[in-house]
């Protein structure tokens, strides 16, 4: 398995923790009393992840040059 196939499936792993950590969220805050302190730390937790989707993808993008 290449590097580039390890980013690959890396980036698919976070994709869809990113996701399961939107439906969490979207859940909690349907709720009639919802945690907010549990829905602040997942959405900080969402953010985080979305900074490692990004590099993650600026990895397997190659750079052009204009």
């Amino acid at each position: 398995m290449s590097q580039e196939d390890v980013l690959r499936v890396k980036l698919e792993v976070l994709r869809r923790e990113h996701r399961d950590l939107d439906e969490a969220i979207e859940a909690l805050q349907e709720r009639l009393l919802p945690d907010q302190l549990t829905v602040k730390r997942l959405k900080k937790q969402k953010l985080g992840l979305k900074d490692r989707i990004q590099a993650l993808e600026d990895q397997l993008t190659p750079d052009i040059i204009a």
